[in-house]
């Protein structure tokens, strides 16, 4: 895997959509790890320009993760009835909720602009979010010679990705920050915390495992590795990074009490989803499930609230993705972590004499 991969460790930076940059993988692979860009809530044209950034910016190895999730079902009385629900919310902001909501992204199940732009681009391995692609899609990219993973969160999802003939595993525990990765989010979820599914997975799995959630420093990494992972992806930890896109108020509430209080939450973006603790995930959380439209269109009333809270002062209705090893984040550049993780690694991982 890391020959294939040009990784010198085994830390692969998370693929935030929203939140991770060019700069930041960058930095990620010029220190010898997996940089990453998620590029599903973007166009292929504009992921094209990211891509090309990286490589400006001297990165090596990238991972470009896309999202294969079930296209929406619209509802338009559910839909109307969320918009109603929230109305109070863009009152206090002094603004009014749109009228109707839109399936904001696309699926790379349907995208066909996505799967050309990079088989003609060939990052060195692309990564799948809510599933696996369709099986010609995975023709077209292992001919392009890119190595492939697909997030699991159960012993179930994981023998799907080895069936559809993939290269690798992220193993998603259930404290890892942002979006589930769940086939479907409407199945019972297991709920297995990281490192009981990196076990099960290393003992029952002939791929590679790589260890996501809850993993923030050296001595994470070290634990997960011992226990069969092949690699780490840590997200949360770049989060506070230089280099992020998170903004102010978010940042503010990685780095306060709200880190100590993430919480899992539909509300946001129709699909459950690891938050740290703001005015967002408290109105959501005395609400059902069945009430909320599908993924990605709750999304787009919630990205429009985040919009109208940030205009009136008010930075608590953000998607501000979380794990619940929040706490342990480090206000450091990407390198300087990078280089910190690498050190915490090598030193939890020495044998003593």
């Amino acid at each position: 895997m890391f020959d294939r991969l040009g990784m010198r460790v085994p830390i692969i930076q998370a693929p935030m959509a929203g939140v991770s940059t060019p700069a930041m993988a960058a930095a990620v692979a010029r220190e010898g790890g997996l940089g990453s860009l998620g590029v599903g809530a973007m166009r292929a044209q504009l992921a094209r320009a990211e891509i090309h950034r990286f490589r400006e910016l001297g990165g090596g190895a990238l991972n470009v993760n896309v999202f294969v999730h079930r296209p929406a079902r619209a509802d338009v009385e559910k839909e109307a009835a969320w918009i109603g629900r929230l109305q109070p919310e863009f009152a206090r902001c002094g603004a009014g909720p749109p009228e109707h909501l839109r399936e904001i992204y696309t699926s790379f199940l349907e995208d066909d602009a996505m799967l050309a732009l990079l088989a003609e681009e060939k990052p060195a391995a692309a990564s799948f979010h809510f599933g696996v692609p369709h099986p010609r899609q995975v023709r077209a990219l292992h001919d392009a010679g890119i190595f492939l993973m697909a997030t699991a969160t159960s012993v179930r999802e994981a023998q799907a990705i080895e069936a559809a003939g993939l290269d690798a595993i992220v193993a998603q525990g259930y404290g890892a920050g942002g979006h589930r990765g769940m086939f479907d989010p409407e199945a019972d979820d297991d709920k297995f915390g990281t490192f009981a599914l990196v076990r099960l997975l290393a003992t029952t799995c002939v791929l590679p495992v790589i260890a996501a959630g809850g993993i923030m420093d050296g001595a994470g990494i070290a634990a997960a590795l011992a226990l069969g992972a092949a690699a780490v992806q840590l997200g949360t930890a770049f989060v506070g990074s230089d280099e992020s896109l998170a903004d102010e108020g978010y940042r503010a509430r990685l780095f306060g009490d709200p880190a100590r209080h993430t919480t899992m939450t539909r509300a946001i973006s129709g699909r459950p989803a690891r938050c740290l603790a703001n005015d967002f995930t408290r109105w959501g959380a005395s609400l059902a499930d069945d009430l909320v439209p599908d993924y990605p269109i709750a999304y787009d009333v919630g990205k429009a609230l985040h919009a109208a809270g940030k205009r009136a002062g008010f930075d608590g209705y953000g998607a501000q993705w979380a794990g619940q090893g929040a706490p342990l984040a480090r206000r450091l550049s990407s390198q300087a972590l990078m280089q910190a993780l690498e050190t915490e690694w090598r030193e939890a991982s020495a044998t003593p004499v």
